[in-house]
């Protein structure tokens, strides 16, 4: 795959996680400053949305069971997860934020998800 369309920068709030698809896969969208972290936006613990959670410095919390996961490395910081969650290049241009989904920055395995 390659970087496709995800969002417009102009629409992300600083700091708030977004979900947003990208060819079928469900993304954690976070703007940090002019810049955008992009991850799976499924938590590894159980099937839940990480962009209901809240933004924790570099980390997306999970709103069901509080796991923190780390937007560079996907790495959770706190149980009850213990596994990462993936992590995607994202890109902005202009107003224009793509991520490829097709190239995970880490090696950690796509969650289940509805």
């Amino acid at each position: 795959m390659s970087m496709q369309p995800a969002a417009k920068l102009s629409e992300l709030e600083p700091n708030e996680p977004t979900r947003v698809e990208v060819d079928g896969v469900p993304v954690c969208l976070v703007r940090v400053g002019d810049d955008v972290k992009a991850v799976h936006d499924t938590c590894s613990h159980q099937q839940w949305s990480l962009a209901d959670g809240m933004v924790w410095g570099n980390g997306v919390e999970c709103s069901k069971h509080g796991s923190t996961f780390d937007l560079d490395t996907g790495a959770p910081s706190s149980l009850p997860a213990s596994k990462p969650i993936p992590t995607f290049p994202a890109e902005v241009d202009g107003d224009v934020v793509r991520v490829d989904v097709g190239a995970p920055t880490n090696d950690a395995p796509f969650p289940d998800h509805d």
